[in-house]
């Protein structure tokens, strides 16, 4: 099988238009609903809105891609909620940037340690170079209002991100949901969603 190449696009990936609400489904073998305890009874799926919202708010994400030899590469990076994908960046030096150069598959993961009260989110999907000036100005724009100061302060961390970005010094990609999952934890209540977008 050949592996599939990232392609440069402008726009959002086939089958996860901006605004598609993808069919939600609660596993009930990994949820709460299988085994109910107290006040656990009515466990439910988790809205689409409100892991698109956790996405928005999130400041610390995990990318998983794959090595030309199989092996998985796991790194932790920044990204933004923009128009139906996450986004993300990368110098092209850098191991994630030479795994999807060979394989696009990757997998973007968020959520906190906590075992009450969070949300942990996992996007599946092909990560596709966005190369248009018109886009990547909008998508900049959604880390400049996901992150604020870390970017747009001199001081910040990531300060310079979106120049570096325009002049080719990092590559800016799209990752559109194929497949989406959300694992809540309330306590002794745990939730397993899954969201289809095919």
């Amino acid at each position: 099988m050949t592996p599939q190449q990232p392609e440069s696009r402008s726009g959002s990936q086939p089958g996860n238009r901006p605004g598609e609400r993808p069919r939600t489904e609660l596993d009930a073998r990994y949820s709460s609903a299988l085994n109910p305890r107290p006040g656990a009874e009515g466990v439910t799926a988790t809205d689409w809105a409100e892991a698109q919202r956790r996405m928005r708010a999130a400041e610390v994400f995990w990318i998983t891609t794959v090595r030309p030899d199989g092996r998985l590469h796991v790194t932790p990076l920044i990204a933004a909620w923009h128009d139906g994908a996450l986004h993300f960046s990368t110098g092209p030096g850098e191991q994630k940037a030479k795994n999807l150069a060979g394989n696009a598959h990757c997998v973007l993961t968020t959520g906190q340690s906590a075992l009450s009260g969070s949300l942990d989110i996992v996007v599946e999907g092909l990560a596709e170079r966005v190369t248009d000036p018109a886009r990547q100005d909008e998508v900049i724009d959604a880390f400049e209002e996901q992150y604020g100061d870390h970017i747009t302060s001199p001081d910040g961390t990531f300060h310079g991100f979106g120049d570096s970005i325009r002049t080719g010094d990092d590559l800016l990609f799209a990752v559109a949901p194929g497949t989406a999952y959300g694992f809540g934890r309330d306590g002794r209540t745990f939730s397993h969603t899954r969201y289809s977008f095919s």
